[in-house]
């Protein structure tokens, strides 16, 4: 099937002051754009409780942004900025942390031209020693570099990353990162490392915030999807079905599955990268169904989804992946999505609404808000832009309810 999304339908003019630099002094104070079916209202993120329906099940990205970006230099005294991408050696997050004195990554390296051969370092004191980092180049890419580092510190490589990393803030803010952006970069409730940009959604929400909505009857279940870099690339193809979609790790539970079921149909994702890990689900449930395995070492392909029989409910698929899990004797589900969510007939199968903030333009994030709103976004972003909403990371947030 031949699918042709145009890029210019999803640009719209963002004037540089609209987009907040900073947090706001307090997480719950930004403005909340509601969206009822094209119906319009703004209230404060801290009313979220009133706006949203009673019973709504809400879900987290449980995901915690790692101090990414290491500056080293060369023996010349060039400056080469490495950027902690994904791990490769060991392969999985957990392993790469707890790695002792070598690990193999793949990084985006600033500065790239300065460096041809050799080795790159950091020297630093630890425990009044002085200690050493260095990276090497083990294989070049277009864009990726394979980057190999050793260390002779007795500390795992997250604990490097801890104490040398600087937080990964994204490049349209136009600054480096500040001692504020270790705490208001990360959601209150982020548990699990591995993500290089934060699922900031939940940045709005404090814990008054959340424990006020338990009080409301509201209930909370979280994934694990880590944002990579790639969530910054920008659609350079005319025609968006063109563009390749990156591919982000997930994890589920088997109680959230089981607490999905039981609240379909009043299930609120909180942030785009829940929406995707919760809408990867069904086309894992189908391979269940239609070959007894999720292949979960196979990415859900960018427009799996889209080829699901139109019968084949939510409620069916979770009831497939659950069944599994059990059969099988897992308590949880590891996968990967490379999956796009765009305003070509997607159907949400398992999320009701949506907590999101403001996209960049003709983003693959805008193209999703243009999916569940079946194509009124524009209407948002106009009012958006007219009363005074901030944009992007650190910006406000809305609330979409078909």
């Amino acid at each position: 099937m031949e699918r042709h999304i145009l890029m210019e339908d999803y640009a719209y003019e963002l004037p540089e002051e609209r987009i907040a630099r900073f947090p706001l002094e307090e997480r719950s104070a930004s403005k909340l754009l509601v969206w009822r079916a094209g119906a319009i209202a703004e209230r404060r993120f801290a009313d979220l409780g009133e706006v949203l329906p009673e019973g709504q099940l809400l879900v987290f990205n449980n995901t915690k942004v790692i101090r990414a970006r290491i500056v080293m230099h060369k023996p010349s005294g060039a400056r080469i900025e490495v950027f902690c991408l994904e791990p490769r050696e060991p392969a999985d997050y957990e392993r790469a942390f707890a790695a002792r004195g070598e690990c193999l990554w793949s990084c985006i390296v600033g500065n790239l031209k300065k460096w041809k051969e050799g080795a790159v370092r950091i020297r630093f004191t630890l425990d009044g020693r002085e200690e050493l980092v260095e990276a090497e180049i083990a294989e070049r890419g277009a864009r990726e570099q394979l980057v190999r580092f050793r260390w002779t510190a007795d500390r795992t490589f997250g604990e490097l990353l801890e104490h040398l990393g600087r937080i990964p803030i994204p490049p349209y803010l136009g600054r480096e990162s500040e001692e504020i952006d270790n705490t208001r970069y990360q959601t209150v409730y982020s548990k699990i490392e591995g993500s290089v940009a934060a699922p900031t959604a939940g940045l709005h929400f404090t814990p008054e915030v959340i424990a006020a909505m338990r009080c409301r009857g509201f209930a909370f279940e979280e994934v694990t999807l880590h944002v990579g870099a790639g969530t910054f690339l920008p659609v350079k193809e005319a025609d968006a079905a063109r563009h390749a979609m990156h591919t982000e790790h997930f994890e589920i539970t088997l109680a959230t599955l089981r607490a999905l079921r039981a609240r379909l149909g009043a299930v609120t994702a909180v942030g785009t990268t829940s929406v995707r890990t919760l809408e990867s689900l069904p086309a894992l449930a189908w391979r269940i169904r239609t070959g007894g395995t999720p292949d979960a070492a196979r990415a859900v392909g960018q427009w799996e989804p889209y080829d699901l029989p139109a019968s084949y409910t939510g409620a069916e698929a979770l009831d497939d992946l659950a069944g599994y899990l059990e059969r099988e004797g897992m308590d949880r589900l590891k996968a990967s999505t490379q999956i796009m969510i765009a305003p070509l007939g997607f159907e949400f199968r398992v999320v009701r609404n949506i907590v999101t903030n403001f996209h960049q333009p003709s983003s693959t994030l805008l193209l999703l808000v243009a999916a569940y709103t079946r194509g009124a976004w524009r209407p948002i972003y106009d009012y958006a832009l007219g009363h005074g909403f901030r944009f992007l990371s650190y910006g406000d947030s809305s609330v979409l309810m078909r």
